[in-house]
Formats: C-alpha cells, structure tokens, sequence
C-alpha cells in the first residue's frame, strides 16, 4: 500500500491477482477504485449490474470530504478491496439500483455504490456508521444487508 497526500494505492489483500487500483484524492477525472464480483452479489441481492468496474467522480471525493471528514483520507487505501471483499452487502430500499457494501474494520465503514441510467456502475458515498455493530445487526434482522461469503 502507498499513501501520500493526493494518491492512495492499494493491492487487493485477499486476492493477489486482482489490478491494483488508485484513489488520487486530487484528480478532476473519473476514476476507476475497484471491482465487483457482479455474479455474488447478484445471488446474494438480486442486483443485476452491467458491470464489474466502479467508477469514482471528483465530486464524490469532495462530498465525501465535506460531508465525513478524514473518513477518506484514514479509510481510501480500503477502498478496492471492501469493493472486491466486503463483509456485508446489501441495498438501500429507497434505490433499487443501489449496493451497499459494508466492512468491519475497527469502526464499520459503509461504501454505497449505484447504478447510473447509462449503465456505469459509480461509488456515491462513502462513511462510518454511527452505532455500526447495531445498525448491521438491523440491517442483517431485516434482510437490508446478508454475510457476504
């Protein structure tokens, strides 16, 4: 893993072969942070995506930035690899083309990811739960969220 003030690089810790992704906190381009197994989360929430790749917009690092404060700058190197290997998933009821994707890393950080019109799947927001083990506990109750294994 490399960290400097604008770029956060990661390989994926589970799976060696997988390319590693960069977050450069500074870009005014679309990045791409990660990818999804599209056919598990399929099965565990019945999301269909047209594909594997999660893209990441300037404005969504700066709403995250406003919005959690030292969330992505702490948690960004996590990135790829909550999207590759979460230990939830789940999906927001309000946005049927919605993923959320949860992992439990000391605070319990909450990816959410979304499926534009167009067919290109995007990372809309990204923070700490407050109250996270009960929240997932909930969440897990009302089938919002399952194990991903």
């Amino acid at each position: 893993m490399e960290i400097n003030s604008n770029c956060i690089t990661s390989n994926n810790e589970r799976n060696a072969d997988v390319q590693p992704y960069s977050l450069n906190l500074n870009s005014h381009e679309v990045q791409v942070v990660g990818k999804l197994d599209v056919a598990k989360i399929k099965q565990l929430t019945g999301v269909d995506l047209p594909s594997d790749l999660v893209q990441m917009y300037p404005g969504a690092i700066k709403h995250v930035q406003r919005n959690h404060p030292g969330i992505i700058e702490q948690y960004g190197h996590l990135i790829p690899s909550m999207i590759s290997n979460p230990d939830y998933v789940g999906q927001n009821p309000k946005e049927k083309n919605s993923v959320e994707l949860v992992k439990v890393i000391g605070p319990h950080l909450l990816l959410a990811i979304k499926l534009d019109p167009s067919g290109y799947i995007f990372l809309s927001t990204f923070f700490e739960l407050d109250n996270g083990a009960y929240k997932v506990q909930k969440r897990l109750k009302s089938k919002r969220l399952v194990p991903y294994i």
